[in-house]
């Protein structure tokens, strides 16, 4: 699709190396090497931060080990072999869990991801919701682009039909490739991979505001990740930068307090993965499943990164594979 100029993407990466800086060093970020915990799990950017606050809470932080999507090039998740390419976004974390069960290495447990089954051809997988978000567009606060837009008008700017809008000449973004936000957004669109129109930008990070560097970006951004970018939290790096939440149909992505508006028109549930045979395991069936399970007791942890909570929460009806 689009290239932008390589003054963009070479400011994003700057940016994300920053980023990766500031992630490094909180206890709640990658554990530390040589912290080898009871279950380990990549992918996800948009949850990737309740995770690490869930695995810090839980069990005196012993029990759950979660890895960022961005960071070193190599992840190590058992401390006898296990060291394997760090994945970036939901597809990219449910693959390398797929993997882990396919050649019964070990090293992976679940996988975070903020989509739903793509595949329900069989039933090797288990997608178990925890948490509610929304994804929103954003653009600059200083730009005149409306901060209120409808379905058909985002249709409309995402097939590059629309080209401007106030006055403004239009740059619409789409998080990298695998990412569960950019595949969300698209569908909500009516869109698909196939679909969407040349004019956009699909190579940047997800969730990171600063890569809106000019008055015609615009992007998807998860409304818990905001929140939880501007909530001071422990490990969480704020990208937000200038960016600012649009509303769509005339509904805004959070309410008066701040907090998650779950009846935004583009909610969804985010999950944990896990190997449908292991849905038996004593410790994964204590982590993940059941409105009682070690997860979904974390209520406060949940809804202090932005998420809302589910009164499905632990359900494992949901099954397929990546």
């Amino acid at each position: 699709m689009n290239v932008k100029s390589r003054a963009r993407i070479g400011a994003v990466v700057g940016a994300a190396a920053l980023a990766l800086g500031a992630m490094a060093a909180p206890a709640s970020a990658d554990p530390a090497t040589g912290d080898y915990r009871v279950l380990a799990g990549v992918g996800s950017d948009t949850t990737q931060d309740v995770v690490n606050g869930l695995g810090t809470a839980i069990d005196s932080g012993d029990l759950i080990a979660s890895y960022n999507a961005l960071g070193s090039a190599t992840i190590k998740t058992r401390a006898t072999g296990c060291e394997i390419a760090r994945p970036n976004g939901s597809s990219a974390g449910i693959n390398a869990l797929r993997n882990a069960v396919d050649n019964n290495t070990g090293c992976l447990d679940f996988a975070r991801s903020s989509r739903g089954v793509a595949n329900t051809s069989s039933n090797d997988l288990t997608w178990i919701p925890f948490g509610k978000d929304a994804v929103t567009f954003a653009v600059r606060s200083d730009s005149a682009l409306p901060q209120a837009l409808t379905t058909a008008q985002l249709v409309s700017i995402y097939t590059c039909d629309t080209t401007t809008l106030n006055g403004v000449a239009l740059t619409p973004l789409l998080p990298q490739s695998g990412s569960g936000t950019r595949s969300f957004f698209l569908a909500q669109l009516g869109l698909t991979e196939d679909t969407f129109g040349p004019c956009v930008d699909d190579t940047v990070q997800e969730h990171n505001g600063e890569a809106l560097d000019s008055a015609g970006d615009i992007a998807p951004y998860s409304v818990a990740q905001y929140i939880a970018q501007g909530n001071e939290i422990d490990g969480v790096v704020d990208r937000r930068g200038d960016a600012v939440l649009g509303s769509v149909n005339g509904v805004q992505p959070q309410l008066t307090d701040g907090t998650l508006n779950t009846a935004f028109p583009f909610n969804r549930d985010v999950y944990h993965v896990v190997p449908t045979a292991e849905l038996g395991d004593a410790t994964i069936a204590a982590a993940f499943v059941g409105s009682t399970s070690k997860v979904c007791a974390q209520t406060a942890v949940i809804n202090t990164y932005g998420f809302g909570t589910l009164t499905n929460c632990g359900a494992t009806s949901l099954k397929g594979e990546s």
